[in-house]
């Protein structure tokens, strides 16, 4: 299962703040997966979550989550997830 580089992480930046991502927690994931699980779960797009997240960026302030797909984040607005 690929992963995101740590180098990369490093310099990717919300594109709606700019405020720098880190790589979410083992815990935030398991939140995440829940809500998607029992189908809760949408992105800022509008559209239901339907695939569980191996890995995801959160934005610096706690409030919004990229997903990662096969190792290559997401950073699209739409795609994002509110936290």
């Amino acid at each position: 299962m690929p992963q995101v580089a740590t180098d990369l992480v490093e310099i990717l930046v919300c594109p709606e703040t700019k405020q720098p991502v880190r790589l979410a927690t083992a815990p935030e994931l398991a939140g995440v997966n829940e809500k998607i699980r029992a189908g809760t779960m949408r992105n800022r797009g509008g559209e239901a979550v339907k695939t569980e997240l191996v890995e995801a960026l959160i934005r610096e302030d706690g409030r919004i989550l990229y997903p990662v797909d096969d190792g290559i984040p997401v950073m699209l607005v739409e795609e994002s997830i509110e936290l």
